[in-house]
């Protein structure tokens, strides 16, 4: 089914190619991103899941069922 529903749409290569260049697109902006960040705030938000006084979510005990 696939295969007649794309023989009947006919030339769809710029869909393939407008997908490549969207992810190589976001790709470089996340690279520069990161290699533009100070290593300090790398290493900080690297170690804030290990933190105890930033809780992952906002729930508190009030809120759970006892």
């Amino acid at each position: 089914m696939y295969k007649y529903l794309l023989e009947t749409a006919g030339n769809i290569h710029w869909m393939a190619w407008f997908a490549r260049l969207t992810f190589v697109c976001r790709f470089l902006m996340g690279s520069v991103t990161i290699l533009r960040s100070k290593p300090e705030y790398i290493e900080r938000m690297a170690n804030r899941p290990l933190e105890e006084n930033h809780p992952l979510t906002t729930e508190t005990s009030a809120n759970h069922e006892e």
